[in-house]
């Protein structure tokens, strides 16, 4: 899959000098997203510094579809959570220069500290395969998910997870898995082991197969893995309350203290656990106990309130806290490399002090923020600091804070 792969030229020329005022050049960023077949993009390639970046302009001209490109150089399936074969443009697909037709593709330059790194992902078909593969590349060579997660961390905020406290158990643990393996690579590798572990055994129980040693295998599988899951999840949540107790309540985005429910950690008990319950899970049609069923607890600690029952402006700012928490972890952790911010919309609901704070908060992070809106005024405090463009018809326009 060499389309994925460019290597650009140094001397090759990029819009604007967000630098002039004083800026520092971020240690990790993406100075270069090239897109093919993907949502509204036939072919689009987009060149910036090491420097924050904003998407300007209205509704339905990409902006968001540009931060899922992004999103989907990480594990899993990016800040939508679409499935892989949504992704792709649903007019006729462009080819890429050496003839093959990719269902989608997603090609990047990296930046970190003093190396440049060259990332490709998407979907091909794969000749005799009822289902496509999603290849990944780093270099030319296939990588692995948990080498380029971590290359190139990131964390995203999009108007979606604006109701992450409102809603089902299931998004806010992708949220944590999201913080662990920021912080913890290899954490997608566990959760990943745990969920193929899961699936098998509950199909081999719905089908009525009761063979002892295949799920006394698989069961042991599952109690290794979601105890090490468990056991990471409560690693961070700790370290990030550990965080964000040293931030205080003082700034402009509210101390938040987390907690997890379902927290079995002996892997014999969750073993013995699982194989009482073979019987209820086949009736049921789903597996009863495990890690799958966890749940991430906030609370508003100067308020002494569930953050479900907080206004809709103060659950986007307790969000805002955790994530920068987090960042800020992975930054101490991590050579002094803060993580990619990819921040969707994410001037609605905060007022002109908090998004001043927000935007100060990633400047002193040194970290590579790309951020959308339509409205360039809300980013004002930005200018000279961010490359400003504005996107029509998949092509990107230099702009201006207004």
């Amino acid at each position: 899959m060499k389309h994925l792969v460019r290597r650009m030229d140094d001397a090759e020329q990029r819009p604007g000098d967000p630098f002039a005022a004083g800026a520092r050049p971020c240690a990790l960023s993406v100075t270069r997203i090239a897109l093919t077949n993907f949502r509204s993009y036939a072919r689009s390639e987009l060149n910036v510094s090491a420097a924050p970046v904003v998407l300007a302009g209205a509704n339905g001209t990409g902006k968001t579809n540009l931060l899922e490109a992004v999103s989907l150089l990480s594990p899993g399936r990016g800040l939508r959570g679409a499935k892989l074969a949504n992704v792709q443009r649903k007019s006729p697909a462009e080819a890429s220069p050496d003839g093959a037709v990719p269902l989608w593709a997603v090609s990047a330059t990296v930046s970190r500290l003093n190396s440049t790194w060259e990332i490709g992902t998407g979907l091909l078909p794969v000749s005799g395969a009822a289902q496509p593969r999603r290849v990944l590349h780093l270099n030319g060579a296939a990588a692995d998910s948990a080498d380029v997660a971590e290359l190139l961390p990131m964390l995203w905020l999009t108007p979606a997870m604006d109701r992450l406290f409102l809603e089902g158990a299931s998004e806010r643990r992708r949220f944590l898995d999201r913080l662990v393996f920021a912080l913890d690579p290899a954490h997608a590798r566990r959760v990943a082991r745990y969920e193929r572990a899961t699936q098998e055994r509950l199909r081999l129980l719905k089908n009525g197969v009761r063979d002892r040693a295949w799920l006394d295998g698989l069961e042991e599988t599952m109690a290794e893995a979601g105890v090490a899951v468990t056991a990471a999840r409560l690693h961070v949540v700790e370290a990030l309350n550990v965080e964000l107790t040293a931030r205080g309540a003082h700034g402009a985005f509210p101390c938040a203290h987390l907690a997890l429910t379902e927290t079995g950690t002996d892997a014999a008990q969750l073993q013995t656990a699982l194989a009482a319950s073979r019987q209820r899970d086949a009736d049921a049609g789903r597996t009863s106990i495990g890690p799958h069923h966890a749940d991430l607890e906030v609370r508003h600690t100067i308020k002494r309130a569930d953050a479900r029952d907080c206004s809709t402006g103060e659950q986007k700012a307790l969000l805002i806290s955790i994530v920068l928490a987090n960042a800020w972890l992975q930054k101490k952790r991590h050579d002094d490399v803060a993580p990619l911010l990819l921040l969707d919309e994410i001037a609605a609901h905060l007022d002109v002090n908090r998004r001043a704070a927000l935007f100060d908060e990633f400047l002193a992070l040194g970290a590579q923020a790309w951020l959308t809106g339509t409205d360039t005024s809300l980013f004002a405090p930005l200018k000279a600091r961010a490359h400003f463009f504005s996107i029509d018809a998949g092509r990107f326009t230099a702009a201006g804070a207004a």
